[in-house]
Order: C-alpha cells, then structure tokens, then sequence
C-alpha cells in the first residue's frame, strides 16, 4: 500500500541544480466576441435558424463535460432565445461516461459549469438510458439519450476544436457529441469500439443516422482563440451541419493557442482535468498522444510532469497515463472509478496508467531533469504551463532564453530568471498572470 510518503533510494538524490526560469507571455493573433448573449440572439435572428423551432415544440438542448469557455452563459441565451420562439426547453447532459457515467454525475458536472435551473431558465434533466434510433452502414446501433429523444427536437451546444486523438475534416464539436455525448455511456462505448483512429468515418456516419431522425434541429458550435476565450459563435441547421463544422474546425486548428517550440527537455504541466481537455492535457499542446494514436505534434520531447488536478475534474485522472512523473497529491486526488469508466469507455486503457509517484513538486520536477537524456539539468529545457487551455503566460528555462529573445514576434518577456519557488512542503508557487 502506499502511504503519505515512498521512500525511495535515488542514486545521488534529487538535490540537483535546476535551471533559473523567466516568465514570458506568447504572443498569438487574438480576436473575440465582447457579448456572448448578444451573439447568440443575432444567430437565432437568421430566418434559417428561427424557422427551426416551432412553437409549443419541447427542445432538448445538450451541453457537455468540456470546460467551454462562457458556457453557462451561452446555455442561458439559447434556452432564452428558444422560449421566445415559442419553444419548451429543456436542458440535458450530452457528454457520454463522463460525471461518473450516473445521471446524477453528469448534472453535477452540469451544476459546476453554473448550468442549473435557477440559472439558465429551464429544467436539467439527466439520465443515463437510452434509445437506438438506427444503425450505420456497418451496422453498428446508434443510441441517443432517451430524454432527447422523446423532446420534439434537439439543439446541440459545443466548443468546436482540434480532437485529441485523431485528424479529420471534423473532429471535436457537434458531430462527436452527437455521437459520443449524447449517446451516453452505452453508446460512447460502441463507438469507441471502432478506434479512433476511425472516427473520420464513424463519427459523420452516426450523426447522418441521427439526422435522418428530423429530431436534430441546430448545433451551437463555440471556437475559442488562444486565451480560452469565445471567438466564434455560430449556429448551424442541420442541414448544413458537415459543412460549416468543417469551416469552424479549420478556424479553431488557426487559432487555438500551442506552444511555439519544436523541442524542449521537460514539460511541467501545474494541473490537468476533463473541463481542461477530454485527455486530461491537450495532446495538440504538450505534443505527447497515449500510445497507439497516430500522431505528428510539436513540441518533441523527453518528460512530462503533472503536478495536480484540478477541482472541477472531481478526480477523474483521464490522460495521466502521458506523464512520466505526477506528484503524491495529485495521487492522493484521483478518484479511479470515474477515471477508469472514462478511460475504459475510450477504450485506450493506458490513459489510466499511474506514473512514477514523487513525494513533492519540487522532486517530480528534480526526476524529470535528472532523467533527461545527454543534458546535464542546469542546462535542460523546461517549459512550465499551467494548463493546456492557458498556455499565453508560461515560465521557460534560462536555456531557452536566447531562442525567446531570437522571436520577438512570438514572445515577450516579462521577469527576470530566478530559481523554481516552492512553499516550505515542496508545493511549487503558483504561476503569474492567469492566461
């Protein structure tokens, strides 16, 4: 069993020279909505989408486990913008095994977005059952939340962006939560079953089953730029669904933030969670994908540590499997039921796997550089973010100062190099600046 501390006989210890680290902003081509409710009514004032809810008719209207930026805020406009078309909302959890896999999970998930009844002007309804509505061509069934499929139609509202595990025309947005969310366990897990490596085909093939249906009326695609915040609001009929996703999930590649290094040594990654990314840490930004994932992502490199988890990901460790290294805290923190229902609904079971333990941050982060290839650790490369959705303030290593200075344009600095802080139990100081 392992207790508060392992004690662990590491040849010349941990105390080794850690490189000096500089604070330093990344510069990105940034736009963004300033009112999210007003964007969301101009959608819904285009004849084409109002003509899609008819009055009377009860919408089920879905939102997912992603921490979507303004999400609470826009499930409140478009409910509001249903109702004055006439139409009976209400809102739904579409977001597969996450929460648990239990209704009651999933809602909470919902609750922690703000997404609640006093809030967004309707009832949340959650449950984990589930109706076929066809097959695909393969013959594979095509379940849909039975609450959603009961209401006289459904609207979709999702962050369209680059997926974690796969490329295609269309790959993380309206489509998958079609197919994965609202599916709910039973059908996320079916069609997990193909790989992921074929979702380009499954994922459109599910969503023309569902289409067929009539009950899908409008998705609500949401394109964030590199400072997590909402960019694009678009909202999509049906019948042009494949089309402007495809246009939204080209947008999203263009602007989402990433880390502008080809190579680095160790990455430090402070917290990691399902509001962050479906894999714990956006593989499109630490470069690092589970194993099995086709995958070509800079930056190259040799670690990763992952220091915590954050509050809202109620232990789910999903994607822990990626790090060399996590802390005892962020060991203590994981809840494994939901991890493994997630990860074992994915069907990529090493996205469970538990790294190497290290009693504090300061000697997770003193592994990574001691075991860091043909360097020696005053000269490794560190890049220390604090999420994947907030990579515009990073802390990099003295070693990579001369390349930050050779690129203006893409980086500023912002401090002078000091030495990694921890408080007195070895717990790294937070970093500055938010985003």
């Amino acid at each position: 069993m392992i207790g508060d501390r392992i004690e662990v006989n590491i040849s010349g210890g941990l105390d080794i020279p850690l490189p000096r680290m500089i604070n330093v902003r990344q510069k990105f081509q940034t736009s963004r909505i300033e009112s999210v409710t007003r964007a969301i009514a101009e959608q819904f004032a285009r004849p084409e989408v109002r003509a899609k809810i008819k009055a009377g008719a009860k919408i089920a209207v879905g939102c997912g486990s992603r921490g979507v930026a303004n999400i609470a805020e826009a499930a409140k406009a478009v409910v509001s913008e249903i109702k004055a078309l006439g139409g009976e909302p209400f809102i739904f959890p579409a977001m597969g095994s996450h929460g648990s896999a239990t209704a009651e999970g999933q809602k909470g998930v919902l609750e922690g977005y703000g997404i609640v009844e006093s809030y967004v002007g309707c009832p949340v309804r959650a449950t984990m059952d589930t109706v076929v509505v066809g097959n695909t061509p393969d013959g594979t069934p095509v379940h849909v939340d039975k609450f959603a499929c009961e209401a006289d139609g459904i609207v979709l509202i999702n962050r369209v962006k680059p997926h974690t595990n796969f490329r295609a025309p269309i790959e993380s947005g309206i489509v998958k939560m079609i197919g994965i969310g609202m599916g709910k366990i039973t059908g996320a897990t079916t069609l997990h079953t193909h790989g992921m490596d074929r979702f380009d085909r499954v994922l459109p093939d599910v969503a023309r089953v569902v289409l067929a249906t009539k009950k899908f009326l409008i998705g609500v695609g949401m394109v964030e730029n590199a400072h997590d915040e909402t960019a694009i609001i678009e909202a999509i009929p049906a019948e042009q669904l494949f089309e402007r996703e495809t246009e939204l999930q080209a947008k999203a590649k263009s602007m989402m933030g990433r880390l502008q290094f080809d190579e680095i040594d160790v990455l430090v990654v402070d917290e990691i969670g399902k509001n962050i990314s479906g894999s714990g840490a956006d593989p499109n930004v630490t470069g690092r994908n589970i194993r099995g994932a086709i995958w070509e992502a800079k930056p190259k490199l040799q670690k990763i540590v992952m220091l915590g988890l954050t509050k809202e990901t109620k232990g789910n460790a999903t994607g822990m499997g990626a790090a060399d290294v996590i802390t005892m805290r962020f060991f203590k923190d994981i809840d494994l039921g939901p991890t493994y229902a997630n990860v074992i609904t994915s069907a990529y079971l090493d996205g469970a796997a538990i790294p190497m333990i290290m009693n504090t941050d300061h000697d997770a982060i003193a592994l990574a550089v001691k075991s860091t290839l043909r360097v020696k650790p005053q000269d490794v490369r560190i890049i220390r973010i604090q999420n994947t959705l907030q990579v515009t303030n990073i802390q990099v290593s003295e070693p990579l100062l001369a390349l930050v200075k050779q690129n203006p344009s893409k980086f500023e600095i912002v401090g002078e190099p000091e030495p990694f802080r921890f408080d007195t139990s070895g717990r790294i100081v937070p970093l500055p600046g938010g985003h």
